[in-house]
């Protein structure tokens, strides 16, 4: 007589459900494991990489960013000669925290490319040249900058303005238009208010040439 095998019994609905999304996770665990996995066992996370020491010491970056003081001044020309290899341009613009530097484009003598200081300098911009670019540029780094520094510092007072209503600050530094002395800078400092703004125009080594108050 032949003996009765045991049945099997049947998975339920339920049953097979389960035993599907068992084995979608421990399939989807073989994968990552075998893609990204550095222990023998995909079961293993012990050893995170990201949680490694590396021996990599943190990188403290102290550029000039306080642009109207000596100091800053002279870090941003610095910046300019380390980033261009000099201090060639059209125009530069100072505010306190950054600058913004006109410079003529070496493949087209047409354009003009605008590089923005942040405590480095940005990729430029480029534009077509104006009449307010000048007709060469000049080496905007020959001027005396404590002497500049110190007519920004007073610029409010000297143009009878109350420095509690001054808005803004900024120094512009260009070629002047002096045909006798080529190569010579023209320097303004200007100031805004809600009342108006003025100026005051000054050479490079700080001789006054006009002061406009609003």
């Amino acid at each position: 007589r032949t003996p009765r095998l045991p049945r099997v019994p049947k998975l339920g609905g339920l049953g097979v459900v389960v035993a599907a999304l068992a084995g979608s996770v421990l399939l989807g665990i073989a994968i990552g494991w075998g893609l990204y996995g550095n222990t023998r066992s995909p079961l293993d996370f012990t050893t995170d990489p990201g949680a490694k020491p590396d021996g990599v010491a943190p990188v403290v970056l102290t550029p000039p960013t306080q642009l109207h003081s000596v100091g800053g001044l002279a870090g941003l020309m610095e910046q300019a000669r380390k980033r261009f290899g000099d201090t060639i341009g059209f125009r530069l613009v100072v505010y306190p925290t950054y600058a913004v530097l006109d410079r003529p484009d070496p493949s087209d003598d047409r354009r003009v490319l605008a590089y923005t200081y942040r405590g480095g300098w940005d990729d430029p911009t480029s534009s077509a040249r104006s009449s307010a670019d000048g007709p060469v540029p000049v080496d905007l780094g020959k001027f005396d900058i404590a002497t500049t520094v110190g007519i920004l510092r007073g610029a409010p007072e000297s143009l009878h303005m109350k420095p509690s209503d001054v808005k803004s600050t900024y120094l512009v530094i260009e070629p002047a238009t002096d045909p006798t002395t080529p190569g010579a800078l023209s320097l303004s400092a200007y100031v805004s208010s809600d009342y108006g703004g003025g100026y005051i125009l000054f050479a490079g080594d700080g001789t006054i040439k006009r002061i406009s108050p609003p």
